[in-house]
């Protein structure tokens, strides 16, 4: 550049400037709002396939209120599957005939984790999700321990 005027180089100067600002702007896509997320076609591809499941949810965790589901389960050994995604960390809690059995926690990247849960007595069983990371998404599934 040194054989260009020096009105020509700061041309260039700011047509690279210029271009490598536009590269960073088109690398920085946004990420899809998780208002507008398809919770199933996420689930799918975020939680293991499984038979037998006792016990499972899904969906947007917009506001920092536990959300509980419950079921009838009967004694056994299962897995707790727990995925979420949207940034922070989610929690979920099993608790059977008022008192917690175990507790897991899966971290908002989209990748799922596993917790053992043994119940020694079938009844109405509870997960309890909840996260101060809102809004999320979130999904679980609990299946007999094979």
């Amino acid at each position: 550049m040194a054989f260009l005027p020096s009105t020509a180089r700061a041309v260039l100067r700011c047509a690279a400037l210029g271009s490598m600002a536009a590269l960073a702007l088109a690398s920085c896509s946004a990420a899809p709002s998780v208002e507008d997320a398809d919770v199933p076609a996420w689930k799918a591809k975020v939680l293991p396939a499984a038979t037998g499941i006792a016990l499972e949810d899904s969906g947007k965790l917009l506001k920092r209120e536990p959300l509980v589901k419950a079921a009838e389960v009967p004694a056994g050994d299962y897995t707790l599957t727990v995925a979420c995604d949207g940034g922070g960390k989610a929690f979920f809690a099993v608790s059977s005939g008022g008192r917690e059995i175990t507790e897991a926690g899966a971290a908002c990247n989209g990748s799922y984790e596993t917790a053992r849960v043994a119940l020694p007595a079938g009844g109405t069983v509870k997960v309890t999700t909840n996260s101060v990371d809102v809004p999320l998404l979130y999904a679980y599934q609990l299946v007999p321990a094979r």
